[in-house]
């Protein structure tokens, strides 16, 4: 996945449609020439909708429409017909998106599953017709309701990537090239901080033919949860994952507080992201003998499983495959004991 290709945000300008103005039209034939009121209301005006789409990974469509316009709802008739609804505009956006509105900040809601409907922006409700004004004081109302005047503001979408593991650590710990050794995926790499700009997915073949879904995402620094640099753009696609991979090169001067300055920034954006299954891994171990294992094992000071891979030589890679397949199913049971719990409790009131 390209530079270019992955956009995981847009700002848009939506305007929903009007509604349709109520009818003020009064029945007429040749056997009632003043009949009473009969106009029929407006029709609503569009709606902006986000459908969600599994086959989606990425904003680009978006990025080019910057402004989104809604029909207007048709005016009402005689005989009571109401006017036809403004023609809804649907965008299609990938599993994982987010919404908010860009002047206020507040969160909207977030697409979940394929085929999710929700209403970004909602339409103008449509004028009442002269029908609903008529009573015994006022037999001939001369008056309908305007349509409703649909809403125009900015909207902000974002995407969250949506893998079993996600790798967390600082910028050249090793991310991407333990992603092109155990995966398909062909990320950029280089040596020197934020080779990798976007999330790159890879699928880790596992044994009997199962696979999970590893993301390579930009490196954190300290200080990111307050935006420095990648800031956000980081840290929002990690809560999404089941599985969280810390790598911290072996080469690194202080193991413990790198991990340290790791868990504070995720600590300070979001401390759910605590409660997910983590694993360590030293990496570039192919440096090492075991002698010096063994040194730094004694000194560290964690609570997570861990131990040392090398993405050059191969060194525990199968091992590291074992150890975040047995997270994933801890995480997945966990998840299907809450939701039994939740709907026993849901029962039980």
């Amino acid at each position: 996945m390209s530079d270019q290709s992955f956009i995981d945000y847009v700002k848009i300008s939506c305007k929903s449609g009007n509604g349709g103005a109520g009818s003020a039209h009064f029945f007429r034939n040749k056997l009632m020439p003043k009949g009473g009121p009969d106009g029929g209301d407006g029709g609503r005006g569009g709606h902006i909708i986000l459908r969600g789409n599994k086959q989606l990974w990425t904003l680009l469509p978006l990025k080019y429409r910057k402004h989104i316009k809604a029909g207007h709802g048709g005016g009402g008739g005689r005989s009571g017909r109401t006017g036809a609804d403004g023609t809804d505009i649907y965008l299609e956006v990938p599993i994982g998106t987010t919404a908010k509105d860009a002047e206020t900040g507040e969160f909207l809601f977030e697409i979940e599953e394929h085929e999710q409907l929700e209403i970004l922006q909602r339409g103008g409700r449509g004028g009442k017709g002269n029908t609903h004004f008529k009573s015994p004081t006022n037999q001939t109302p001369r008056y309908a309701q305007p349509g409703e005047e649909g809403i125009e503001s900015w909207m902000i979408l974002e995407l969250k990537v949506l893998a079993d593991v996600g790798l967390v650590g600082l910028p050249n710990a090793g991310k991407s090239t333990l992603l092109s050794s155990i995966t398909a995926a062909k990320p950029k790499i280089g040596a020197y901080p934020f080779t990798t700009l976007v999330p790159n997915l890879g699928i880790v073949s596992y044994h009997n033919d199962q696979s999970f879904v590893m993301a390579d995402i930009p490196g954190i620094i300290e200080g990111a949860h307050k935006g420095k640099g990648l800031g956000y753009r980081f840290l929002k696609h990690i809560e999404r994952n089941a599985v969280l991979l810390f790598l911290i090169s072996a080469d690194s001067d202080d193991i413990n507080a790198e991990y340290r300055v790791l868990i504070n920034e995720l600590l300070q954006y979001n401390p759910e992201l605590l409660d997910k299954q983590r694993i360590l891994a030293i990496t570039k171990a192919d440096m090492l003998d075991e002698e010096i294992k063994e040194l730094i094992s004694s000194e560290l000071e964690i609570d997570i499983p861990y131990l040392y891979i090398s993405s050059v030589s191969t060194e525990g890679l199968q091992d590291l495959k074992e150890l975040i397949w047995q997270a994933i199913d801890q995480e997945s049971k966990h998840l299907d004991d809450t939701v039994h719990f939740a709907k026993y409790t849901e029962e039980e009131e």
